[in-house]
């Protein structure tokens, strides 16, 4: 199955190359290009991509707003955000926004193009490294978190640990590893808690669990 592909920057030159390299292969087919979030919204529309290779810093409509727009749609394609540096301020809200994940502009080319695979297949983006910096530099500029969110009763212990694991930024075969099981028994665990809090993916996991302070930054509970 090929995976249709949306290129959002406002640099022509990256678009180009990004186009030419993901051109190359079979699986990947790039639909359509837009240089600021206002155009992404109206080719996402027109063209219904995938996957949406989206920057963060454009003029007119950033790609923060342009990802809560598309995400916020009912049948709304992945969106894989493409940044500079890793701990960009707007990370953060664009992963609250709905962004699947984030992956830095100078990646590798396999990088890239395991970036687009995972998004597309359902998973999140979220290095455990880049997590837990990205969480920590979040918390430490805004305002305190709310007080700890009772969960829904029916999510149950190994649940609720799964979910403080995947906080913390661990990656599924280190949660296996934690709760001495095994990588589907801990993917079961995560698909029953996103369905329960209706969360959509690992990034939404890891934003929930800290804005409703059940994992605090720097914290090992």
């Amino acid at each position: 199955m090929t995976t249709r592909l949306l290129i959002v920057d406002d640099q022509e030159l990256i678009r180009t190359g990004f186009r030419l390299f993901l051109q190359t292969q079979k699986d990947l087919e790039v639909v359509g290009e837009a240089a600021d979030g206002h155009e992404a919204l109206t080719r996402a529309a027109a063209l219904r991509p995938d996957v949406v290779l989206m920057d963060i810093r454009m003029p007119h409509m950033d790609g923060v707003e342009a990802t809560s727009r598309l995400t916020a749609a009912g049948s709304s394609p992945r969106v894989l955000i493409l940044t500079t540096y890793d701990l960009d301020e707007y990370v953060f809200g664009a992963l609250r926004a709905g962004a699947s994940g984030f992956l830095l502009k100078d990646a590798s080319r396999d990088r890239l193009l395991e970036a687009i695979r995972v998004v597309h297949a359902g998973e999140a983006l979220l290095s455990p490294s880049i997590t837990r910096r990205l969480i920590e530099d979040y918390a430490t500029r805004t305002e305190p978190l709310r007080p700890p969110t009772k969960l829904p009763a029916d999510l149950t212990p190994r649940e609720r640990e799964t979910l403080l694991l995947v906080a913390r930024g661990l990656s599924n075969p280190e949660i296996a590893a934690h709760l001495v099981v095994t990588e589907a028994t801990v993917k079961s665990h995560i698909g029953s808690l996103f369905a329960k809090l209706q969360l959509r993916d690992r990034a939404q996991a890891v934003v929930f669990a800290y804005e409703n302070g059940l994992v605090l930054p720097g914290s090992s509970r």
